[in-house]
């Protein structure tokens, strides 16, 4: 298994793995979207692979932070095929990022997970996560 940045040539894995998040219907812009995250310099779009086999992806964004002088690392979006979980892929992905945030001068790493994802909590409870403050949300649209 290998950890590796995403490409355009993804996108088809990439759609099945966010359908099984529970975001379908994205192949109308999926590739616009990756060639986005690919080129701008805030982001990594992180794929473990095994051969030509997608088994999980993670994208990464770097925030600025006006008071302090280093960045913030969030995880937006982390997903490990559902054949393939408990097997590595996941593990190697988030140390893959915090591996690029330590570099980045990044002072933390974090991201949200809702509460019904109980699986997904304790993984990242065993990876050394854990709650923090409130997350709010205020719908735009």
């Amino acid at each position: 298994m290998i950890i590796r940045s995403a490409t355009t040539g993804d996108c088809f894995a990439l759609s099945a793995l966010l359908a099984e998040l529970g975001y379908p219907d994205n192949e109308r812009f999926i590739e616009a979207r990756v060639q986005q995250l690919i080129d701008h310099p805030d982001e990594r779009l992180l794929i473990a692979a095994d051969g030509n086999n997608v088994l999980g992806f993670l994208s990464l964004h770097f925030i600025p932070q006006l008071a302090l002088a280093g960045d913030f690392a969030r995880v937006s979006y982390f997903c490990v095929a559902d054949g393939q979980r408990s097997k590595g892929a996941g593990h190697q992905l988030i140390n893959a990022a915090q591996e690029m945030a330590r570099e980045r001068g990044c002072d933390r790493m974090e991201l949200h997970c809702h509460e019904r994802r109980t699986k997904a909590l304790g993984f990242y409870a065993r990876e050394g996560y854990r709650e923090s403050s409130k997350y709010l949300i205020k719908y735009l649209t």
